[in-house]
């Protein structure tokens, strides 16, 4: 009779645990605070437009810095080597998992099986990440990711890819392998909508390094398959794309790009329809003149605005304002059709708000409805 197979549970220290999600950190980042926080998570923190340290209450600088905490990173991926059960016979060493990758003469089920597994151990292990981009596995997983016939083999490649790029070293050295042209291609006519919907994702998180910014909206086709994605695309693509775009217009240049590829229309209808991400869209395109002149050509865009100053989170609230600024410092129509709409009685209710972003962004319109009176 066969033995029951036993099982063990690694109990991680709790300072390897993010204060705010509590789950193990994967990309540790330090806050001027002191204070260390999984990036995601700190990220979501900042972005909801709090700027206090989460545990210690304190103020933040306008534009907090985010530090790679390399030690803390390196321990908790030590600490899972040598603690995480060893590996059985269905779950082999990793070093034959990359060597059945990289292998020309593997088949394409050898090679789903071999990215199933890196998959699942590369989320959490930085040396195993640091060690699939040394090994020159990042070539074989793109050769994946190219493969759309064969849908289930392109989605865990990219799963991997998005892996690999939680590292900052990795989101410049996974630009500079090529990486950007196969995810494009992914997202322009990937297998399935996870493939589709993931390789917006991976767009997002490349785009974290200010410098793959300009590369990525430069890339023939980038900005526009996002845009497409964001019109045809189903709920989870919509959003992944309009988070990729949020990302990739904070650079000015994308900025044009987005708007000549039509994005405006799109994001105000998304907007409409309950994708709030499209209003932080919105917000940045707003910065350039381009932006405003065809949100101010659209009818009911004030109007949808004000929907979400009504009824929104307060980091809806905060890109709406923001947007309305813009619209309402160049065009005197735009301003008073915002007054008409009751804007400037929800400006002062913001004025109490416990967001600073959106007091700070409700005062300066109420500055502009004065200007305009």
């Amino acid at each position: 009779m066969a033995k029951t197979p036993t099982t063990t549970t690694t109990h991680f220290p709790d300072d390897f645990k993010c204060p705010i999600s509590l789950e193990i950190m994967t990309d540790p980042v330090i806050l001027s605070s002191g204070h260390t926080f999984d990036r995601s998570s700190i990220q979501r923190w900042l972005d909801a437009g709090h700027r206090t340290c989460p545990i210690t209450k304190l103020p933040l600088s306008d534009s907090p810095s985010l530090i790679p905490n390399h030690a803390l990173r390196s321990l908790i991926s030590n600490y899972t080597a040598l603690n995480l059960p060893k590996f059985n016979q269905n779950q082999e060493d990793p070093e034959i998992q990359i060597s059945n990758l990289t292998s020309k003469s593997s088949s394409p089920e050898v090679k789903l099986v071999s990215i199933e597994q890196l998959c699942q151990l590369s989320k959490r292990d930085f040396e195993l990440r640091k060690r699939l981009t040394e090994s020159g596995a990042v070539a074989a997983v793109l050769n994946c990711v190219s493969m759309k016939d064969l849908v289930n083999l392109q989605e865990k490649a990219l799963k991997l890819l998005l892996n690999l790029s939680l590292d900052d070293d990795n989101k410049v050295g996974l630009v500079a392998e090529g990486a950007i042209g196969d995810i494009i291609a992914a997202l322009c006519g990937g297998g399935s909508a996870d493939c589709r919907a993931t390789a917006a994702t991976v767009l997002t998180s490349l785009a974290v390094v200010e410098v793959n910014k300009a590369t990525i909206g430069a890339y023939p086709f980038a900005i526009r398959g996002l845009i497409t994605l964001l019109r045809e695309g189903g709920g989870r693509e919509r959003k992944e794309a309009a988070t990729a775009l949020y990302a990739l217009c904070s650079f000015p240049d994308n900025r044009r790009r987005a708007v000549e590829g039509g994005a405006v229309e799109i994001l105000v209808n998304s907007l409409n329809s309950g994708l709030e991400r499209a209003v932080e869209v919105l917000g940045l395109l707003a910065k350039c003149k381009r932006g405003r002149e065809e949100m101010v050509r659209l009818d009911g865009c004030v109007k949808i605005l004000i929907h979400v100053l009504s009824n929104g989170s307060s980091r809806g609230v905060q890109y709406a304002l923001l947007t309305l600024n813009s619209l309402c410092l160049g065009s005197e129509v735009i301003c008073m059709e915002a007054l008409k709409e009751g804007a400037f009685e929800l400006c002062l209710r913001f004025l109490e708000d416990d967001n600073e972003k959106v007091r700070r962004n409700a005062s300066s319109l109420i500055k502009v409805f004065g200007g305009a009176g």
